[in-house]
């Protein structure tokens, strides 16, 4: 069975185990105590030298970092319609993943770490900036389209879903971004949606 090694207050571990649940794939939910520094350890260093979650173990593959395993989980597990081999559609959707990586870590995750984890070495002036960046840039990117490419669900979505949808955890507001709004409920209804701390799994009618 898959294990997946995290932390429940992980925006990155939350995407991996939102990937697997909307594939529909059982698996091992692993606990990692950051905050206790269990991602230190002898025993979990040796399967990840990064010190970081999330990790996935399937049979033999450990994978560690969250974009790493959505390509993984993706191809492995859900053919064509999550990642698509066709260059430029891959293409469109890996310069989601680089996003992911870049902006909103630098923006929205930023600053729900300095608000929820103290982090106060976080310069959250230069990070609410990089959020209005981000946020607007999305905003506008969704005013004619449903999902970010492809024109439906990919893991473009699930890579920048968390850390837009926990905005709120880092006090930033989301009422002025309404494409982005709109885009986290459609996101929140996808099959097998599942939620964490600070993102509400939607209630059935």
């Amino acid at each position: 069975m898959i294990k997946l090694y995290g932390y429940e207050l992980s925006g990155n571990s939350y995407k991996a185990k939102l990937m697997l649940s909307v594939l529909g794939l059982d698996y091992e939910w692993v606990k990692v105590d950051l905050m206790a520094g269990a991602h230190k350890q002898p025993d979990f260093l040796a399967l990840n030298p990064f010190g970081q979650v999330p990790l996935l173990v399937d049979g033999d593959i450990v994978l560690a970092d969250a974009q790493a395993i959505l390509v993984y989980l993706a191809r492995q597990y859900g053919g064509e319609s999550w990642l698509p081999l066709e260059a430029e559609a891959m293409s469109r959707v890996v310069r989601w993943l680089s996003t992911t990586a870049g902006e909103v870590r630098q923006g929205p995750e930023s600053v729900r770490l300095y608000h929820l984890f103290k982090a106060t070495s976080i310069n959250l002036e230069r990070s609410l900036q990089k959020s209005e960046f981000i946020l607007t840039q999305l905003n506008n990117h969704l005013a004619n389209q449903e999902w970010l490419e492809l024109g439906r669900p990919t893991i473009a979505d699930i890579a920048v879903f968390p850390y837009i949808a926990l905005a709120g955890d880092g006090k930033i507001d989301l009422n002025p971004y309404p494409n982005v709004l709109t885009w986290i409920n459609r996101v929140k209804n996808l099959p097998g949606f599942v939620g964490m701390s600070g993102i509400e799994t939607p209630i059935a009618a």
